[in-house]
């Protein structure tokens, strides 16, 4: 065998490099260098030596132990082929060497350069916790667990902010729910606060908690008020309650917090509540974070403050990517501080120009719509307001339009610029009554033709961010009864839209790309158009009405239409060129000081992105594939 195929016979019989697709094991072949130590020597020692890349033994072999100050050996380990050593090194411990190593006489090993191990770890989840869970097993035994030291600090180890951002509530302590029922008086909830030692008692009606009431509840709803202490506690509560199950995530449980702009959140398991967070308690958790960035944009009070918060965030993002945070994530920080923003702007405008005439909701579409908000960013949005009696309509009408108008013009100048296919409040088409809009929606349905493909799609991704709950419930609950009437065309041309951006791959599997000036670019967005089109499709067909990608693939494979395999290939997929995507964005906004796009230059990929891009598309046209066959056969 020539030497790239001994590598290549390495990689697909070495633990955990066997799991990577064939593309991407053949990238790595010349990216690896050959070593060869013709006597016994020690090559690593513990804590001293930094790993300059991943070690794959082909001949030989390596001895593993730890030394104790008295320089005798532990945890003595020895190592032939097929073994990698230095994963977890670079992974938990500085990139030092957490072992020490004596290399036997005559082995010989390939060595990957650790950037590229890193790159790997971003591109394949199972490969990267294959060291993760390694490390876990290596930890229960003792001789093992007596001399590594603690994990590195947040800021130093890759792995620590994959933790950060994968610990969960049950891995906190949460406060006890102390309780009373909705009647007592006043002064009793009070004296009971003080007994428990509590600044937070919760307030229940036939045994179902319903409120809560604080310190700051007493000062400003009773003192402030000047309310007589014999009243009932219920009468002066702040609500609403929000839960959150003990299996989330810490950092889901503060956007939900900064969402719905409650200060507890109520921790739910098997259908009953078992403890309780405050906003304090979870900021704390996540010390520097990035999160606590929201609150600070929660307290800016002008437009300039907002357009300075907005202009902060791709430090923010850049801070979160180069500490390994999932794209999803990243995603999911960007729409919740856009969300912030804009929820301040809507308040103002309301401050300016009065109380609306009418219940109303202001609702996002598009990709902030799904929570899935880039740094290049436009306005994606509209109103639904409640149907008025004839001689209210004009005047409704008309406070709407200025409204959007007020809301549009401050959002451009923050940072959210106009859309230049003008799907926004500001345009009177997006600006109108319930029973109007679900007009729009019954004709999309019904009137199938392509353009009306493209609107219902652009509007079925949409949720509330500001206003009456209730509004979009209602329309949702009609879109839901006239998805159930049989339109075969119409799921036909929804289908045909999803297909009309194609994977760029050219027939013989090379990318495809586009000539701008000298260079050669990549459109990230329009490669991965098709799996947000083709998800939703699914997501249409059966009637599933979470708005972000991510989230309508697990309701998919609960309801059994993707299996796990599929589901873990389309959402891989998507988020690895997420991060690809945000990371080109941060780079043009930080390092080139220019405006964010989605064109990423091919010469900046390195030679594992190119191959796991290739992968991806393959899978988007197989998955393309599938669609045709079952949605588009009636055209």
């Amino acid at each position: 065998m020539n030497n790239s195929e001994v590598i290549l016979s390495l990689l697909k019989t070495t633990q955990p490099f066997q799991l990577l697709p064939d593309s991407v094991q053949k990238s790595l072949v010349d990216l690896m260098t050959k070593f060869t130590f013709k006597k016994e020597e020690l090559i690593y020692r513990q804590n001293v030596t930094d790993i300059e890349g991943i070690d794959l033994i082909y001949k030989g072999g390596y001895e593993t132990f730890f030394l104790d100050t008295g320089e005798n050996k532990h945890s003595i380990e020895i190592h032939h082929h097929p073994y990698c050593f230095g994963g977890i090194s670079i992974l938990l411990n500085r990139k030092k060497a957490l072992k020490s190593v004596m290399v036997k006489k005559g082995t010989t090993i390939y060595r990957l350069p650790r950037k590229d191990f890193i790159e790997l770890c971003h591109v394949n989840e199972d490969f990267f916790h294959f060291f993760t869970n390694s490390f876990g097993r290596k930890m229960l035994e003792e001789d093992f667990s007596h001399f590594v030291k603690s994990p590195a600090p947040f800021e130093e180890s890759y792995y620590a902010a994959d933790q950060l951002y994968s610990r969960k509530i049950d891995n906190i302590i949460y406060k006890d729910i102390i309780s009373i029922p909705y009647h007592t008086p006043i002064f009793e909830a009070a004296q009971k606060m003080s007994r428990h030692k509590i600044s937070c008692i919760f307030i229940t009606e036939k045994e179902e908690i319903i409120g809560y009431a604080t310190d700051i509840t007493l000062r400003d709803n009773v003192l402030g008020k000047q309310i007589e202490a014999t009243q009932p506690i219920g009468s002066v509560m702040d609500n609403p309650i929000v839960s959150i199950s003990h299996q989330a995530f810490l950092y889901e449980a503060v956007l939900m917090m900064f969402r719905t702009k409650t200060k507890y959140l109520l921790v739910e398991k098997e259908g009953k509540y078992i403890g309780f967070l405050s906003r304090n308690r979870l900021l704390s958790e996540q010390g520097q974070s990035p999160l606590v960035f929201i609150q600070s944009v929660k307290l800016a009070e002008s437009i300039d403050e907002l357009e300075d918060k907005w202009n902060n965030v791709p430090k923010i993002i850049n801070q979160l990517l180069e500490r390994g945070v999932h794209a999803e994530i990243a995603n999911q920080v960007i729409t919740t501080i856009a969300d912030t923003i804009s929820i301040k702007v809507i308040e103002k405008v309301i401050q300016e120009i009065g109380k609306p005439p009418a219940k109303f909701v202001f609702m996002v579409t598009g990709s902030e719509g799904r929570k899935e908000q880039t740094l290049k960013t436009d306005q994606d949005n509209a109103i639904i307001y409640e149907d008025k009696a004839n001689e209210h309509r004009e005047l409704v009408r008309s406070y709407f339009l200025t409204f959007a108008n007020k809301v549009s013009d401050y959002l451009n100048k923050i940072g959210f610029v106009y859309c230049t296919g003008e799907f926004m409040a500001s345009n009177p088409k997006w600006t109108h009554s319930l029973s109007h809009w679900k007009n729009n929606y019954k004709n999309w349905i019904e009137d199938t033709i392509p353009e009306n493909a493209i609107k219902f799609s652009t509007f079925f991704d949409c949720r509330r961010l500001y206003g009456d709950q209730e509004i979009i419930d209602e329309l949702k609950l009609f879109l839901n009864e006239e998805l159930q009437k049989p339109n075969e065309r119409f799921f036909s041309f929804i289908a045909k839209n999803a297909l009309q951006y194609q994977p760029p791959l050219t027939f013989f599997n090379a990318i495809k790309t586009q000539t701008i000036g000298t260079a050669e670019f990549l459109n990230i967005k329009k490669a991965m158009t098709p799996i947000v089109d083709l998800v939703r499709v699914y997501a249409l067909k059966n009637r599933i009405y979470e708005e972000n990608t991510g989230e309508r693939l697990k309701k998919l494979v609960k309801l059994g239409i993707f299996n796990q395999t599929q589901y873990e290939e389309l959402y891989q997929s998507y988020y690895y060129m997420m991060a690809l995507r945000l990371k080109n964005q941060t780079n043009e906004i930080l390092t080139s000081k220019s405006e964010p796009d989605n064109y990423i230059r091919i010469d900046s990929l390195t030679k594992i992105e190119k191959a796991t891009l290739k992968e991806i598309f393959k899978t988007i046209s197989n998955f393309q594939l599938g669609i045709k066959f079952k949605f588009t056969s009636s055209l």
